[in-house]
């Protein structure tokens, strides 16, 4: 049986059932705490704890789990190519928002970082938290950060946004489908994505749109913000 534990099909087999026990879980229930995701990641950790698995071992199949992610983000296309006339309507205010939510999303770490004392490196970590993960490694390796920080980062920022985004959306009274979907996917990427999906098509396909343009956005702007931020508030 150990040697079962180590391999690639064990890997992938339990993050596939405990995503679906998450996903049974949350539909039955609609309890916002239970996200299939953290259900999952929250099920995983206790099993590899449980039996003394290494985290090298059950990589092993998350590593192929991890390469069919970014090709699968490709279906996110489907609704926004839908949506593409709603699209051209509002092209300068969807960049804009994209744009200025990015740009918030940066600042907002570095004023709290200032706040709460903290380090350089982890700052450097936790800049790249709202984009999807990939990127968000590289852009955290090019700023001196450390990535397994920033995957957590993003793992917790995606979560938390797919758990407070419609009642945040309820609170301050965004009606509008594009606001709700832009400022989701801005700040919450993929896994925000998902729960924009659920509120709609037009949600889901602005908030897919958000997670490339917020990326691209950040790829440009975080050496800049980082720089000049630390700069201003003397990190």
């Amino acid at each position: 049986m150990k040697e079962f534990f180590s391999t690639p099909l064990f890997s992938i087999m339990i993050s596939l059932l405990t995503f679906e026990a998450g996903t049974i879980l949350y539909k039955k229930t609609k309890f916002p705490l239970f996200n299939p995701l953290l259900i999952s990641q929250t099920l995983i950790i206790l099993f590899l704890m449980r039996f003394q698995i290494s985290f090298e071992d059950y990589n092993k199949g998350g590593q192929l789990i991890s390469f069919f992610l970014t090709p699968a983000t490709v279906i996110l296309a489907v609704p926004l190519y839908k949506q593409i006339n709603l699209l051209r309507e509002n092209a300068l205010p969807i960049i804009t928002g994209i744009t200025v939510g990015s740009i918030c999303g940066m600042l907002s770490i570095l004023f709290l970082s200032k706040l709460f004392h903290l380090d350089k490196e982890l700052i450097s970590s936790l800049v790249p938290k709202s984009i999807t993960t990939p990127i968000g490694v590289e852009i955290s390796k090019q700023l001196g950060g450390i990535p397994a920080v920033t995957v957590a980062a993003i793992i917790f920022t995606g979560i938390l946004g797919s758990i407070i985004a419609p009642h945040t959306c309820k609170l301050f009274r965004i009606h509008d489908k594009v606001a709700q979907g832009i400022a989701i996917g801005t700040s919450s990427h993929a896994v925000g994505t998902s729960k924009a999906i659920e509120m709609g098509e037009t949600e889901g396909a602005m908030s897919g749109l958000s997670i490339g343009v917020a990326g691209l956005i950040t790829v440009v702007l975080a050496p800049i913000i980082f720089k000049y931020g630390s700069m201003l508030f003397k990190l």
